[in-house]
């Protein structure tokens, strides 16, 4: 720790041999992160500028990605700092910023894939009732729904960290997240007891709504014909992909911090950056690519470009 006018520090202890590689690390955690931005981007900006994707499903698509590059900025500009500085340090308030952020944004996503599963969902099994059921009104109270609701649960949490008393200063990662528990002088049961209630509320609920819509879907699938089963596959398919992929790499994050035991630094590293690393940089790989209506766009948009 070090004070600085009252100012608590906290250091990130996660790196491995940063003053050694510094600029290698630097260099491939840039180039990964322009990669995010851009590719994020583009897709969002194909989906605002292509009238016949003005549809609530590319909508969520493309603030599922928004919701990834604002993820990214979140973690990779510091780390960016922290690679090229001579201590990796933070401030505990920009920390428990941090934190708030990461959560925020993590659990907007589940809120988000389950709308999307939602949409599939009365898109497939009510077909007839799909355009009076996904208004544009029903769509913005979904969005605003996915990032209010989440960000209010978080508030709760970081007001609550923020009264902790510190007995620590030293994180066992490269950012902020459920590490900072460890640091408090004694273990708070009541962030214990708030933290398990918007893990299930906000990420265990959403998940089981999106395995049940998704059953559903396989269900009316399995009686109809083969287009329907084509077009399920080619929509639901992606989406499942990106819950599957996050869920696991969450769940990771929450065993390893609920437990003691210390885990290698190499190892914790390298499954630290996979949060960080998979659903920003493969969402859009797997939405354009997967999405016909997306992939033809993006196409053009390249196939354009060369030819000019």
């Amino acid at each position: 720790m070090e004070e600085d006018l009252n100012v608590t520090y906290i250091t990130f202890g996660g790196h491995v041999e940063v003053h050694k590689y510094r600029y290698l690390y630097f260099i491939v955690v840039f180039t990964v992160y322009i990669l995010i931005i851009c590719s994020n981007s583009t897709i969002v900006y194909l989906i605002w500028k292509h009238r016949d994707l003005h549809e609530p499903m590319y909508i969520f698509i493309a603030a599922l990605l928004l919701n990834s590059v604002l993820y990214s900025t979140n973690i990779y500009p510091k780390l960016l700092i922290d690679f090229l500085s001579e201590q990796q340090i933070i401030s505990y308030q920009a920390c428990l910023l941090q934190f708030n952020m990461l959560y925020t944004l993590t659990d907007s996503e589940f809120l988000l894939l389950a709308a999307m599963a939602y949409d599939r969902y009365v898109s497939i099994c009510k077909p007839l009732q799909y355009p009076t059921i996904m208004t544009k009104r029903t769509v913005s109270v979904f969005l605003a729904l996915s990032w209010l609701v989440s960000a209010c649960h978080h508030m709760g949490l970081t007001i609550m960290s923020a009264n902790q008393k510190l007995c620590s200063f030293t994180l066992k990662v490269i950012f902020c997240n459920n590490q900072i528990y460890k640091l408090f002088c004694v273990s708070s049961r009541a962030v214990t007891v708030y933290g398990l209630f918007i893990l299930s509320n906000i990420v265990v609920l959403p998940v089981l709504f999106i395995l049940f819509t998704y059953t559903r879907i396989l269900i009316i699938c399995y009686h109809s014909s083969g287009e329907v089963r084509r077009k399920a596959a080619q929509t639901c398919l992606p989406h499942l992909m990106v819950l599957f992929n996050y869920f696991f790499l969450i769940t990771y994050e929450v065993i390893t911090v609920r437990l003691e035991t210390d885990f290698p630094k190499t190892a914790r590293l390298v499954m630290t950056l996979q949060l960080v690393l998979y659903n920003p940089l493969f969402n859009p790989i797997i939405y354009g690519l997967k999405m016909k209506e997306i992939y033809k766009h993006l196409k053009k948009l390249f196939c354009q470009g060369k030819t000019n």
